[in-house]
Parts: structure tokens; C-alpha cells; sequence
């Protein structure tokens, strides 16, 4: 029985959520960036407002407590024992990326990624004189896998850096561990450093498929990987702005904290706080979301394969469905799926920030009710 109630959420319309106010005065169902419509669970509450009664928010590194809440989370979790020397604090996972782009390599180097992928990659090369090289994810039948020859091609043109993105957003893949490994043993074969995004890790809704992180495959593999996470989506606390990068090899690790001095600022202390309560605290509330996930995810396929010209594929994690609608535009003359859903009452990711127009992503991160009113305007802007 569930304990927690995910039938409703705090009423966020007219508040300072960049989710929402997109919307106000219309409308809209916002069903777009990557936060969901629930309160933060009752630990990370309950520990923020003993930190509110401290009163004293003067500067702070982490504790000890907290890098035990998050050792012990990882190494529960995802089997990974990690080392406390291994953690570098940041204020966002986008942020972790964007310093890994500095990191490694010179100007005019070129960057991976496979696409489509979550924006920031995209503009994350620019940002420090590196080349994009990206490409695409394949789908085959209901599963997005990776094209091999061509990836193999990609990074041999001078690609100092491979951005994963793991568990994927926007596809929704978990790799598995024979993926990992390709990807690993091309990174061994043109010597790349890895940034994993790992900010999903927490939110596998497919018993079949466990998060692996991919430094934890071996000792060789991590001392080429930046991998970083947060607690941000799965315990739903992104605005408190506490994330981390882990990484083994003590070079990489100089280089990385090199990059980022002077110009990345100290982690929240309260968003040190709600980490260390939702990494220690929070495993049956996480349980509990992730089966309201679950169910969502699985509604969303059996009512968007049920429309012509749309389709979808499972979602193994994140609380977000990738929906390819070409057929769709093709049929009825419509240039553009995100404006036409968005002109029907619901609100949606355009594909084209991704790498690939065409397609929408849909948050189900969502009281079911709530859901269900988004799944019946996007039957009604298909009929």
C-alpha cells in the first residue's frame, strides 16, 4: 500500500515555476521542462525546516554526514563504492558538463554526443571553442540503440570528449552493461575522456533494466570518466541546486577542479541539507513515486500508440516520453507538433531543441488525473 499521496500536488499555477508561468492566463497544461508537479518528500521538508531554525546560513562545505548519506546512497543503490577525495561539488549537473567541456582537450577539439539529447549538450562545445559532433540514435522497433560504425567514425575526427547522457533523456534508455562496455572500449581505443550524465540514476522505472554506472564497470574506465549526479530529479528538488561530480583519477580530477576555479560557486548549504536527507532518508518515498511513474509511463504508450500518426516508445527510466509524431505533421500539412499541441491545451518539448524535429517530449511527472487531462487534449489535437 502506498503510504505517500501522489494523486495530487501543490497548485503551482501563478507561483514562481518556470514550468507554469509559461502559461499564465491560458489554458495550458505545461507538460514540458523536467520538474515534476509534487512536493519534495517529507525528510528533505522535515530537514530543511530544522536548518530554517538553526538560522545561521553562513558559508559551508559539505559535512560529513553528507558525503556518508551520498557514499552509502551509491554504493545501495547502483553497487558502486565510491571514495569521499572522489567528490567535486557543483551548483548543477548542466554546470558539470559544461566545466568537463573545458576540461579536456584544446579549442577546436571536438566534443560527442548522439543525439537527440537533453539541449544543453548541444550548446555545451560553443561555450568553451569546442566542435559539436554528434550522431544520431537509431530506433529500432520499440528500443533507441546506438549506430556503432557511425559513432565509431564520429569520435576518430579528433574528439577529445564523449558526453553520455545515462539514462537518456529523451529516449528513456537505460544502457546495459554491453552497451557501456562498446562505449568504454571505444573511449580506451581513441582515448576519450567520458562525462556521464547520470542525473536520472534514481529514476529506473524497469525492474529489467539497472542503472550501471559506467565508471563502475572497471578500475580502467574510471580513470577516464567524469560522471556526474544529483538529487535534483529523483527526490525533485532541482531549485536547491546541489549537485556533484565523482571522479576517481586524481589528474582528471585537478584538471576538472582547475577549470572550474573562480568561476563555480559554492553549493546552497540548503541544498546540502535536503541531499544528505534524501540520499539517507527518502528510499520508500523514491519507491512509492516510482510506482505512480510507472503507471504513468505505461499509460502514456497504451494512449498515444492508440492515436494515428503518433507513436511512442517504452520509458526504462526518467519520467519522460519521447513521441515521434512525422507521420502526423506529414498527413495533415502541420509544420510544427509542439505549437499544434500547445494550441490544443497542452504544453510540450519541441523536438528541434533536441537534434530532432518532428518528434514532442512529454513530463508524466504528474498527478494520473493530471495526466489524463493531458493524454485527452492530445487525442483531441490528433482527431
Amino acid at each position: 500500500m502506498n503510504p505517500f499521496d501522489f494523486s495530487t500536488g501543490p497548485d503551482r499555477a501563478g507561483s514562481d515555476s518556470i514550468k507554469w508561468r509559461r502559461y499564465a492566463g491560458r489554458d495550458v497544461i505545461p507538460m514540458w521542462v523536467a520538474d515534476m508537479d509534487f512536493a519534495a518528500p517529507p525528510p528533505v521538508l522535515d530537514a530543511l525546516r530544522a536548518r530554517l531554525d538553526h538560522g545561521v546560513f553562513g558559508y559551508a562545505d559539505p559535512w560529513p554526514s553528507v558525503l556518508e548519506a551520498v557514499i552509502e546512497g551509491i554504493a545501495r543503490d547502483h553497487g558502486w563504492r565510491i571514495e569521499p577525495d572522489w567528490l567535486v561539488w557543483l551548483p548543477g549537473v548542466v554546470t558539470g558538463f559544461n566545466i568537463a567541456a573545458r576540461a579536456v582537450g584544446q579549442p577546436g577539439d571536438g566534443i560527442f554526443t548522439a543525439t537527440p539529447v537533453y539541449p544543453p549538450f548541444l550548446h555545451a562545445p560553443a561555450h568553451s571553442d569546442r566542435r559539436l559532433v554528434t550522431t544520431p540514435l537509431v530506433q529500432n522497433g520499440t528500443r533507441w540503440e546506438w549506430d556503432w560504425p557511425a559513432t565509431e567514425a564520429a569520435v576518430a575526427d579528433g574528439v577529445r570528449l564523449f558526453m553520455l547522457c545515462n539514462p537518456h533523456n529523451p529516449v528513456g534508455r537505460v544502457f546495459d552493461r554491453d552497451e557501456l562496455t562498446r562505449i568504454a572500449a571505444l573511449a580506451e581505443r581513441h582515448n576519450l575522456v567520458i562525462c556521464s550524465d547520470e542525473i536520472h540514476c534514481g529514476l529506473v522505472l524497469d525492474p529489467a533494466t539497472p542503472h550501471i554506472p559506467i565508471a563502475a564497470l572497471d578500475e580502467s574506465v574510471a580513470r577516464r570518466t567524469i560522471t556526474l549526479m544529483a538529487p535534483s530529479k529523483t527526490w525533485n528538488i532541482p531549485a536547491l541546486y546541489c549537485a556533484f561530480a565523482i571522479i576517481p583519477d586524481a589528474a582528471l580530477r585537478t584538471r576538472y577542479k582547475r577549470a572550474m576555479a573562480g568561476i563555480v560557486p559554492h553549493v546552497n548549504v540548503l541544498g546540502l541539507t535536503a541531499t544528505e536527507a534524501a540520499y539517507r532518508d527518502c528510499g520508500p518515498w523514491r519507491e512509492a513515486l516510482i510506482d505512480t511513474l510507472r503507471a504513468n509511463a505505461a499509460r502514456v504508450v497504451e494512449v498515444i500508440d492508440a492515436l494515428p500518426g503518433v507513436a511512442t516508445t517504452p520509458v526504462e527510466a526518467t519520467y519522460l516520453a519521447w513521441i515521434d509524431c512525422r507521420d502526423f505533421l506529414q498527413a495533415r500539412g502541420i509544420a510544427n507538433a509542439a505549437a499544434h499541441f500547445e494550441a490544443h491545451g497542452v504544453g510540450l518539448s519541441d523536438g528541434k531543441d533536441f537534434g530532432l524535429p518532428g518528434f514532442v517530449r512529454l513530463n508524466f511527472g504528474c498527478p494520473p488525473s493530471r495526466l489524463e487531462e493531458g493524454l485527452a487534449r492530445i487525442a483531441r489535437a490528433v482527431a
